[in-house]
């Protein structure tokens, strides 16, 4: 179980799953009739346009994170790579959020000025309010950040599901049930309670869903 455990956190790592989201929207059918079809739609953006979209996410939302994450431990910024120790969370977190923000002016540089979906724009800013979030709860408590990440995923599903008129409902059912194993991961590894894993779900679904259904 333990090994078990470890394969679901690393999967699914807080970095990783917002881009899983943007790759679902983006590649998994939606608004098939073309008279009816939503400007906002992921589904319909030429295909080769959509593998850029979704190196942009990768890059400036795992990858660059990632590196600098790893800079951080060896130059013993941070004791492990998962920041184990809630003191030291503060730079990650931030360099969290200027990951999306970069993410955020990039999209408005490139293609601010053509009309293009919201979500290039509301979810890297959703990414921003929920990092923010963080920041201040970590304050408080060691908010798990694995369920956090799982649930920026699940509340941008929920709210692209909602303001899509055709779209494949079953993401949201799958991004729960996800939500649970990965929080139940980390219960078991000891790493969080279950007090940490909800605040970080619900923090991260909630805010990612206002951002992304009201921007």
């Amino acid at each position: 179980m333990e090994k078990i455990a470890k394969i679901v956190s690393w999967v699914f790592l807080p970095l990783l799953t917002p881009v899983y989201g943007i790759a679902l929207a983006l590649y998994l059918p939606s608004e098939q009739d073309f008279f009816s079809r939503n400007s906002d739609c992921l589904y319909t953006i030429p295909w080769t346009n959509k593998w850029t979209i979704l190196l942009m996410f990768f890059f400036f939302s795992a990858l660059t994170p990632a590196v600098i994450f790893y800079n951080l431990k060896v130059r013993g910024k941070i004791s492990t790579i998962e920041i184990d120790d809630r003191k030291e969370r503060n730079m990650p977190i931030t360099i969290m959020f200027l990951s999306c923000l970069a993410l955020f002016l990039s999209f408005i540089f490139l293609v601010g000025h053509l009309p293009v979906p919201k979500f290039f724009f509301s979810y890297p800013l959703a990414g921003m309010v929920s990092s923010l979030a963080f920041y201040f709860l970590t304050q408080w408590k060691k908010v798990s950040l694995h369920t956090g990440g799982i649930g920026i995923m699940t509340g941008f599903l929920i709210s692209y599901t909602m303001l899509m008129e055709s779209a494949p409902f079953w993401t949201i059912p799958a991004a729960i049930v996800v939500s649970g194993l990965v929080g139940s991961a980390r219960m078991y590894l000891g790493k969080h309670t279950l007090l940490e894993v909800t605040i970080g779900w619900v923090t991260g679904t909630f805010l990612t869903f206002a951002v992304n259904y009201f921007y």
